[in-house]
């Protein structure tokens, strides 16, 4: 009974969404957190939050859509949040991977929505890509919680984002063979700073690497970490859900 907390089932994204969403909770999947990364797929994580019980959504506009998206749209973006099954502000954050040129334009962005989710008292989800001296130094100045979706900076680095309050969000990276750096770190933090995510339909797991992603591959992340960790599923399954569970304020009801 796993939690995916970083899923894209919007149409967009995905063609067959609905008929996913229902299999997912058909194989066991607990809750599901859809994504967003700009204003139209956080209109539909919104409504989707509508259909299912045991699924939520995260709304923001992430870094690779600043040059699409004017920034007024952040406050089309806030009206969403009376919708009380809103529970993150996701993806949001920096990416120096795709785009260097426009560092100060992406933290614009970045800090609005800081700012939304801190009046708001919602966590983030936060992606970053080449950017974790600038993005550590932001979160510093920013007393919020949340998670840093499919971490990908080293152990230094993890420890210093865990001290601010942040979980690490490990997808299916984890099961990939030139991983090791990522292995190191599962291997090292504690079981409860980690939370799972697939990134569906992105970045599919072993042994289903080359197909799109499902939030259902969600068992092979959770059996490579107990593995990495030599403990159990059942407490990988048991720690990650608490956590989950803890941080987006979910509820238990019956899909």
């Amino acid at each position: 009974m796993l939690i995916d907390t970083h899923c894209h089932l919007q149409k967009i994204d995905i063609d067959n969404n609905e008929e996913i969403i229902k299999k997912s909770f058909e194989k066991g999947i607990k809750y599901l957190i859809v994504n967003s990364y700009n204003l139209e797929t956080s209109k539909e994580a919104s409504e989707l939050s509508k259909k299912y019980n045991n699924l939520y959504a995260a709304i923001g506009i992430g870094p690779d859509e600043v040059e699409k998206e004017d920034i007024s749209k952040i406050n089309e973006i806030e009206k969403l949040i009376t919708n009380k099954k809103v529970k993150a502000i996701g993806e949001i954050g920096l990416d120096y991977y795709h785009n260097d040129l426009n560092k100060e334009k992406q933290k614009e962005y970045f800090l609005k929505q800081l700012n939304l989710a801190n009046r708001h008292k919602l966590p983030v989800i936060i992606h970053c890509r080449k950017a974790y001296q600038d993005l550590i130094k932001i979160l510093k100045e920013n007393n919020l919680k949340g998670v840093i979706h499919c971490f990908s900076g080293s152990y230094e680095e993890a420890q210093e984002i865990i001290k601010l309050g942040y979980k690490l969000g490990i997808g299916g990276v984890i099961t990939y063979n030139n991983s090791e750096r990522l292995k190191e770190v599962v291997e090292k933090v504690n079981i409860k700073d980690i939370v799972l995510e697939t990134d569906t339909p992105y970045l599919t797991p072993e042994p289903n690497r080359g197909k799109e992603n499902r939030p259902y591959y969600i068992f092979d992340i959770a059996k490579k970490i107990a593995e990495i960790k030599r403990i159990s599923l059942e407490e990988v399954d048991k720690v990650t859900s608490e956590t989950a569970i803890q941080l987006f304020d979910l509820e238990w009801s019956i899909c």
